[in-house]
């Protein structure tokens, strides 16, 4: 990595649950603006990360969260979906990037798939806990997705959204047989599936 090379750090939060979106995050860290703390987000209690999230929105460089829809989750598969979102999160922050030209920029993406964008870009296995950027993408997906499930369990409130985050516990699960399957499940997974 040359000295004048930004690093754009992606991740993706819900790929697991039975509920909602599919968000991801595209973060360039400043690097005069020190964050202390970045880890992977699920190392991290919910409080910390929603305040981190802020710290990060008020000190990155560039930042911006996308989502894939429960619809597009169910159409393309959770893969390809987590990819687009981490594309539109992407893409979103190179529109906001334009008035800096030339922008030279390398994507660093959780996991060992990359999402097809017109950068360079490398995917880093574990790199939440390796590549701060990567850290940092990973709390704005998480809590933007956290928020999100908190606005469905007020749409939905029998589900629980609020304490399991659509997660396949065994809680939701019953509760999913009980009230049947809501228009924020994805019917193309096994559990939610089983029951249309």
């Amino acid at each position: 990595m040359n000295q004048n090379q930004l690093i754009c750090g992606v991740d993706e939060a819900g790929r697991g649950p039975l509920a909602g979106a599919v968000y991801a995050a595209a973060v360039i860290l400043n690097p005069e603006k020190s964050i202390m703390g970045l880890a992977d987000s699920k190392k991290l209690s919910e409080k910390r990360r929603d305040a981190l999230a802020l710290e990060i929105k008020e000190h990155a460089f560039a930042w911006a969260i996308a989502y894939s829809t429960v619809e597009e989750i169910d159409e393309l598969n959770i893969l390809q979906a987590s990819l687009l979102a981490m594309k539109r999160a992407v893409e979103s922050v190179q529109a906001s990037l334009v008035e800096i030209a030339p922008l030279n920029l390398l994507v660093q993406v959780d996991g060992n798939q990359r999402p097809k964008i017109s950068l360079p870009c490398e995917a880093i296995v574990k790199g939440d806990s390796k590549v701060q950027a990567i850290s940092a993408a990973s709390i704005l997906a998480k809590t933007a997705r956290d928020a999100a499930l908190y606005d469905l369990d007020r749409q939905y409130p029998m589900y629980g959204f609020a304490q399991h985050k659509g997660y396949p516990t065994a809680a939701h699960i019953a509760l999913l047989r009980q009230h049947g399957v809501s228009p924020v499940h994805r019917r193309s997974y096994a559990p939610v599936k089983a029951l249309i």
